[in-house]
């Protein structure tokens, strides 16, 4: 254990770039996975085919596959963006439609009778969506996005392999630099991502029985 301690600020180095990967790259995801999910849903059928295009497009393609376009294809056709920035595009990218199908089935399960009502209070599309049917449908998927942050969490570890230096970056190096104590490397590295995932599912717990009990 002398490796983890002596090397906690390089833990903590890796540590808060993979929070910092996944606080930005989650928003994003959030802010176009709940775009995808109204496409969805769209009156307008050109929307409604792009959305499910994308949606299984992105959602069948590998994360190495994304991670891989957006460090060295996006460089090869002129973008100047830093390593971290283009990881954090391409983990929103992936992440996005799992968000918007997680929030799909909360959708679906808002009865057809709260649509109706809002149409015929004179409500439009958008005012529906975001007023009536959204609200209801975030508080019954918490559960499934929550699993997704926390898939995206573990996610993370791969933008290592794309020249960003995350938890899992530093665990390898230290693990090469000390490999008579590996599995304390390890463990570290382990505790570390425990310590997001864990309040994660705290959080997600006390939301659902918040919220269940509200609706």
């Amino acid at each position: 254990m002398d490796v983890v301690i002596d090397n906690i600020p390089r833990y903590l180095d890796g540590f808060s770039m993979t929070l910092l990967l996944l606080v930005v790259s989650g928003l994003a995801a959030l802010v176009l996975g709940t775009l995808i999910a109204a496409m969805r849903i769209s009156p307008v059928g050109t929307l409604r085919g792009f959305a499910t295009v994308y949606t299984e497009l992105v959602r069948n393609t590998p994360l190495t596959l994304v991670l891989f376009f957006c460090a060295l294809i996006l460089p090869y056709l002129g973008s100047r963006l830093p390593y971290p920035v283009a990881a954090t595009i391409g983990l929103a990218v992936y992440t996005s439609p799992f968000v918007a199908e997680a929030l799909r089935s909360g959708i679906n399960g808002v009865p057809v009778g709260q649509a109706e009502a809002a149409r015929s209070l004179g409500l439009g599309f958008g005012q529906a969506v975001t007023l009536v049917i959204f609200p209801q449908a975030f508080r019954m998927t918490i559960p499934p996005l929550i699993n997704v942050f926390i898939a995206l969490t573990k996610n993370t570890s791969v933008a290592g392999g794309f020249f960003v230096v995350e938890l899992f970056t530093i665990g390898k190096e230290l693990a090469n630099a000390h490999g008579d104590a590996v599995i304390a490397v390890l463990l570290g590295v382990a505790t570390f991502y425990l310590a997001i995932t864990v309040p994660l599912g705290l959080i997600a717990a006390q939301l659902e029985r918040k919220w269940v009990v509200q609706r």
